[in-house]
């Protein structure tokens, strides 16, 4: 009767290890059909820069001087270097316009105008966690905890 028994939990427990085996490769295929397109966008949207540009972009076609000035903070060089990877991912178009001197612009592509409902959801995110960030520092401020500077 212990050998039966014991027989049946071992297969039980092979069972079991199955079954969580099974749970956790779906899992992990879940997680992976989320990330791996997420690290996609990141890879192309990567950096501090092109979610700038792309905004900057969204308003219209612009000359090179143009983006600069609406993108603060960024050198000729490095704008230089963004554009193109947003052009060799296919979200930027550049124009070479004809006539002396000549003249390029840039423009969004329609690919490119996809993210708008994800540059959208940043910002209400980005005005929500800043909401969330003033509320604290404004609750210790009132309960008079003092804020180290690190």
């Amino acid at each position: 009767m212990i050998v039966l028994y014991h027989s049946i939990v071992t297969a039980g427990s092979a069972y079991i290890h199955y079954i969580m085996k099974k749970t956790t490769e779906e899992e992990h295929s879940q997680c992976t059909s989320i990330l791996r397109p997420v690290r996609d966008s990141l890879d192309v949207l990567n950096g501090k820069w092109k979610l700038p540009i792309i905004i900057a972009l969204s308003f219209g076609e612009k000359r090179f001087t143009d983006i600069a000035k609406d993108v603060h903070g960024i050198t000729d060089r490095m704008l230089s270097k963004e554009l193109r990877d947003l052009e060799i991912n296919g979200l930027v178009m550049r124009k070479i316009l004809d006539g002396y001197p000549v003249r390029v612009t840039y423009a969004l592509t329609p690919h490119s105008k996809t993210l708008r409902p994800v540059i959208d959801s940043l910002r209400n995110w980005g005005i929500l966690h800043r909401k969330k960030l003033n509320q604290e520092c404004r609750e210790k401020k009132s309960s008079g905890k003092v804020l180290s500077k690190s």
